[in-house]
């Protein structure tokens, strides 16, 4: 299976459109937006569409600068997948999620942040391989930078869950940085469009 990952586009529509042909091209299997597409809540058209006209399957959790309203909207008008506290089964690879920031307009508690994902990780059952998604980094970790620690609840979601691979974005100064958590690749996709096979 081939995603396509990216971050905090803050509503950057060349991108967006720049990384649809990125993903038709690679072929992906599913583009995954893991928060901050928007900057403060202002709407911002063209973000998602570019996607699903090239037909591509598009998953989406909000970050800090956007919430569930904002992606509602999205998961409704463009039929993307909210993956904020849910998770979705591709053949055997379960990929589940949590959105939010730890800091900002749009935060949980570290007590949300593992509560959160570990219901979405508890609906899976079977799968080979998992994929976490989060848009805020993991507590002790090189993803995240002194004023910025990062949560420790999704710290402790990866080590109990150990997923293959954990995703997230927020910290723009370790966009494209990955970092290794027991057997997890831990990766800050960010403004990046990371692929990633599973």
């Amino acid at each position: 299976m081939k995603i396509l990952a990216l971050s905090d586009v803050h509503g950057d529509t060349a991108f967006m459109q720049r990384m649809a042909e990125k993903g038709a091209q690679e072929k992906v299997d599913l583009v995954i937006l893991a928060g901050d597409l928007l900057h403060f809540d202002q709407p911002k058209a063209g973000l998602i569409k570019p996607f699903k006209d090239k037909g591509l399957e598009v998953a989406v959790l909000p970050g800090n600068h956007e919430g569930m309203a904002e992606i509602g909207f999205m998961v409704d008008k463009y039929n993307a997948t909210n993956l904020h506290g849910y998770a979705i089964r591709k053949g055997d690879i379960g990929i589940f999620g949590c959105g939010y920031g730890d800091i900002g307009l749009h935060q949980l508690t570290e007590e949300q942040f593992f509560n959160t994902l570990k219901k979405a990780h508890d609906s899976l059952s079977g799968v080979k391989k998992k994929l976490m998604v989060t848009h805020v980094q993991p507590s002790e970790s090189i993803l995240g930078l002194g004023i910025f620690p990062g949560s420790s609840g999704v710290r402790k979601a990866i080590e109990q869950f150990q997923p293959d691979v954990h995703i997230c974005g927020h910290i723009h100064e370790t966009h494209g940085i990955e970092d290794k958590i027991g057997k997890t690749r831990s990766i800050n996709v960010g403004k990046t469009g990371r692929i990633i096979e599973l």
